[in-house]
């Protein structure tokens, strides 16, 4: 159409040829359950349901639970992202990253935290007791991390690192924030 933003042309070819292999059902959309056929984790296993279902819903303005190939694009960007930050920490490169690896990735991303509460983290996040956690676990922690962080920073109005809330604000807050 001449005159209007076609939004698969900003797709990139790469990204418009995995979309097309994701795609499964051939409905122009793509579902967690696709998405996870097509993510591998690193570690010879595939995204979990919480990541996918998670990046999907970032990424989806119709709340259809699906993304289209222009979302796609998107989320692929967004996974690129993190898997660059991923893979500057895993300098094993295990495919999975420690306790220290960890908390040196959120220092560098601003956040100042104990090393018990890293390691709190890390036992949440790694249900199989390996004392570290996979790339999709370390994207689903980040952006937990990033929708709280979002939340607590609407409510601290005068910047003190301190607010005040409600048990419904709190169990909106962490409703909101989680899966």
């Amino acid at each position: 159409m001449y005159g209007s933003t076609n939004l698969e042309s900003e797709v990139s070819p790469d990204v418009q040829q995995w979309f097309s292999m994701v795609d499964r059902d051939k409905s122009g959309r793509i579902t967690a359950t696709e998405l996870q056929s097509a993510l591998a984790n690193g570690q010879g296993g595939t995204f979990s349901d919480t990541a996918c279902k998670l990046m999907i819903g970032m990424f989806d303005k119709e709340k259809d639970g699906t993304i289209n190939v222009s979302e796609f694009q998107a989320l692929y960007n967004y996974i690129n992202a993190w898997l660059g930050v991923f893979r500057g920490f895993d300098h094993d490169n295990s495919g999975s990253i420690q306790e220290n690896e960890l908390n040196a990735a959120l220092t560098q991303m601003g956040y100042r935290l104990s090393p018990e509460f890293i390691n709190y983290l890390i036992k949440n996040s790694d249900l199989k007791g390996h004392k570290s956690i996979t790339v999709d676990q370390f994207i689903v922690l980040c952006v937990q991390i990033q929708r709280f962080t979002e939340a607590f920073r609407k409510r601290d109005t005068d910047q003190t690192g301190t607010i005040t809330i409600g048990f419904e604000d709190f169990l909106g807050v962490a409703l909101s924030c989680s899966i």
